[in-house]
């Protein structure tokens, strides 16, 4: 349970501010049925980090050596230190939204979040825990709790969150979990 309490709050933290929550903003000013862009962030997302899950967990059977903990550990500090750099918002082409807003959110979450923060970590993840089902549970529900409120109160949301912070405690956490890896 620890795999799945830890990827639920470590990704939620870190995704405040991130470009895929940027894009839930734009997605949710574009499209009226709110639903369906949850659905398709929630599909995109478990396919994207459960495919990143698998990965981290296959890693994780070449890195049970002392140098492989040292990699595993400065792997999290790394992305520790890169969730200390806002993202900038991409531009999104309107030329799919005759695709429906389902089909949309799937794709466009789906790419944006190849080589993103959350899936970096999710692979860190579940080479740390080794917990492929947990970790993709997690790491998806740290996702939702971040987006869907923005689908849902939009601006009036994203005014009130201190993003900051959020990127220091998100990174703290990364740093910290480096740290334990090593000890």
């Amino acid at each position: 349970m620890e795999a799945l309490f830890t990827s639920t709050a470590v990704v939620a933290l870190a995704e405040m501010g991130d470009k895929t929550q940027l894009l839930s903003l734009l997605l949710a000013a574009k499209f009226r049925n709110k639903s369906a862009i949850v659905m398709g962030i929630l599909l995109a997302t478990l396919l994207n980090h459960a495919a990143s899950a698998w990965l981290g967990a296959w890693l994780a059977g070449f890195i049970n050596s002392s140098l492989g903990q040292w990699l595993l550990a400065g792997s999290f500090i790394l992305v520790g230190l890169w969730l200390l750099v806002p993202d900038k918002e991409d531009a999104v082409s309107s030329r799919f939204d005759a695709y429906g807003p389902f089909l949309v959110s799937l794709v466009l979450f789906f790419l944006a979040e190849i080589g993103d923060k959350t899936q970096v970590a999710t692979v860190l993840l579940a080479a740390e825990y080794q917990s492929v089902f947990w970790v993709t549970m997690g790491t998806t529900l740290g996702m939702l709790f971040a987006n869907v409120p923005v689908v849902y109160l939009g601006a009036r949301l994203m005014e009130k969150i201190p993003l900051n912070v959020t990127r220091v405690i998100a990174s703290v956490l990364f740093i910290l979990m480096g740290i334990m890896t090593l000890l």
